[in-house]
């Protein structure tokens, strides 16, 4: 009996319209009803009809049971929810939004009676057309195409942001790389930090003051010192009396320089020997050594000093302000021995309290020291594109690195902090250098090397 009113309706749509037509429509939907019974909507349709335009969802908030028929109420189809304030298939909700659309007249060629169902449905858009407004859909409930691409837009984006986030294969080998040049050249456990010139502590610990002492106690040595030190200059411009006098006079200004600065010998050997280890790190780098050599040294030139600030974070405990290096132990006064003053000392401070307060793995402290070795604005840089690309991976590969390790639920300000300790290490570069010609012009015991690092800004 199926069969024969089935194909019955099959040769009526091949007929004109007879006036016994109507004789059909409850026997078919009856018949569309008890196949679609034990059927749910489709996966597909349940992901496509969050980014419809009707305004309705997918229809998850029916007060219909679930094992309930969901029935298109144009055609018979399969539903996928409430469409244009009608429970509607999708063939059906975009017929009714491009009809809507379209200033097009629909003429039927029969009788304005067709009956629609979901293999004639394409037959006559005018009965179809009627049929969507007769159940009640409504035309300014359609969202215009501007909004409909806006809301598809953030339905990616929100994917996007739900999909898991992985390191490309490429960035894991930046990193490794990195990884592997930092090992090869720092020594984590400092042990040649006990072969530099012994660290002179024989004075009381400075910081113990308040810091406006420190100051007046550092400009009456630095006055004292410039003072004596030209006296002993101009007397020696004077026809010398005996070379014996001479002799002696070259030997009072030694001890008189050696004696103001007393952590600087110390302070001396350490910079050199890190000085050559971040050397030996960018020429470890297959983007570093693809560079020509005047853009290699303009580069090390500009970043030594915030590599090394970088890789002293490493050893600093926030707790104690000691920098603990192996066998060695450092604090501000041995720098402060050393000649430099606090407009260096107290941003220093700040910067590796901030710096080790983030916790930063062993992978995110090489891509920042490779971030601030490869920067484009450095003096006497040539091939600044190919510069600033290579930073670019490297801060995209950073940034891809903290939201696919991190866990924190404030991850996301991770990356900004670090890139503001980036930019704080430039200000103070360039005071670390001002500091370090004004030392050496007191106490000449600065080395060749890093005068030969500062000379880009001297």
């Amino acid at each position: 009996m199926r069969e024969y009113v089935v194909c019955s309706f099959d040769s009526l749509l091949r007929s004109k319209v007879l006036p016994w037509r109507r004789h059909y429509r409850f026997r078919i939907t009856e018949i569309h009803q008890r196949c679609l019974i034990h059927h749910r909507m489709s996966k597909k349709m349940e992901e496509l009809s969050p980014m419809d335009d009707s305004g309705q969802g997918d229809g998850s908030g029916d007060s219909e049971e679930d094992d309930e028929p969901k029935i298109c109420q144009v055609c018979g189809d399969k539903s996928t929810g409430y469409h244009f304030n009608a429970m509607t298939c999708e063939g059906c909700k975009g017929f009714f939004r491009r009809a809507m659309k379209k200033p097009t007249k629909f003429c039927c060629p029969f009788q304005n009676a067709c009956v629609i169902t979901k293999s004639n449905r394409r037959q006559c858009q005018s009965c179809r057309l009627q049929k969507c407004l007769s159940i009640g859909m409504k035309q300014e409930l359609i969202m215009s195409d501007e909004a409909v691409e806006k809301r598809r837009l953030q339905i990616r984006r929100k994917r996007v942001q739900e999909e898991p986030v992985m390191l490309t294969p490429q960035q894991e080998a930046v990193i490794q790389e990195l990884l592997t040049a930092h090992q090869k050249t720092f020594d984590m456990t400092c042990a040649h930090f006990i072969q530099f010139r012994p660290l002179d502590r024989d004075l009381k610990g400075i910081s113990n003051n308040n810091q406006e002492q420190n100051n007046r106690k550092y400009s009456q040595t630095m006055r004292k010192a410039e003072a004596d030190i030209s006296a002993f200059r101009l007397f020696s411009t004077s026809p010398p009396i005996s070379s014996r006098s001479q002799a002696v006079e070259t030997k009072e200004v030694k001890q008189l320089s050696s004696s103001i600065f007393t952590s600087l010998p110390h302070f001396t050997d350490l910079t050199t020997y890190t000085i050559k280890n971040v050397i030996n790190f960018g020429k470890a780098l297959t983007m570093f050594r693809a560079l020509n050599i005047e853009d290699q040294i303009s580069l090390l030139k500009g970043a030594t000093f915030e590599i090394i600030l970088i890789h002293f974070n490493m050893f600093f405990n926030e707790e104690t302000n000691i920098w603990e290096c192996g066998p060695l132990q450092y604090c501000m006064d041995d720098a402060f021995r050393a000649g430099f003053q606090s407009h260096l000392l107290d941003p220093m401070m700040n910067f590796h309290c901030t710096l080790r307060k983030l916790h930063l793995h062993e992978e995110e402290y090489v891509l920042m020291q490779a971030i601030s070795l490869f920067s484009p604005d450095r003096p006497g840089v040539t091939h600044h594109k190919v510069i600033d690309s290579n930073q670019e991976t490297l801060a995209l590969t950073l940034k891809t690195y903290i939201e696919a390790k991190r866990t924190e639920p404030e991850k996301h300000l991770l990356y900004p902090k670090i890139i503001g300790c980036l930019t704080e290490m430039r200000t103070m570069n360039e005071e670390y250098t001002k500091q370090v010609l004004k030392i050496q012009d007191i106490q000449p015991d600065i080395s060749p090397l890093l005068l030969e690092i500062i000379s880009k800004n001297s």
